[in-house]
């Protein structure tokens, strides 16, 4: 582990002696999820200071895309047991983060740029959570015996 990333877990350790609501890796996660946001980016917006700036939704939706690509089905169970149920809780982890000088912040960004986002919507959406689908074709056949009725003799 890098010099930068001990700094980083002994910041959110910090941050947790003080309020343990949300899981150490949920930290991490908002902050990865940041990371991969920024790098997708076009090229023209990631060159300027200015434009690489995330807004809350867009942050929300890396947090998202994110969590579906590394826990599929299970990104809801996950965000549960991290104590994140809500996207001002994604909003409160960054902005415990800007506090104590791990993420920057505008004077215009705020907690309620986070509050309008359905983030278990969005962990869900057109997944397939219920029964594996088989196709009719791939289905196994009942076996029929001689004394079964529809078996033939």
């Amino acid at each position: 582990m890098s010099s930068s990333e001990l700094l980083f877990w002994d910041a959110v350790d910090g941050i947790r002696e003080t309020e343990s609501r949300y899981r150490r890796e949920a930290y991490g996660f908002v902050v990865a999820a940041l990371g991969s946001t920024v790098q997708a980016l076009p090229p023209e917006r990631l060159a300027d200071p200015v434009l690489r700036h995330l807004t809350g939704g867009e942050l929300l939706l890396g947090v998202v895309r994110l969590a579906r690509q590394e826990f599929g089905v299970l990104g809801p169970t996950v965000f549960r047991e991290w104590g994140v149920l809500t996207g001002e809780d994604v909003g409160r982890i960054v902005f415990r983060l800007v506090e104590c000088g791990e993420l920057s912040a505008r004077p215009e960004d705020t907690l309620a740029d986070f509050g309008d986002f359905d983030l278990f919507g969005g962990l869900t959406a057109d997944l397939e959570i219920g029964r594996l689908h088989v196709p009719r074709e791939r289905r196994p056949r009942p076996h029929r015996g001689a004394g079964d009725p529809g078996a033939a003799h």
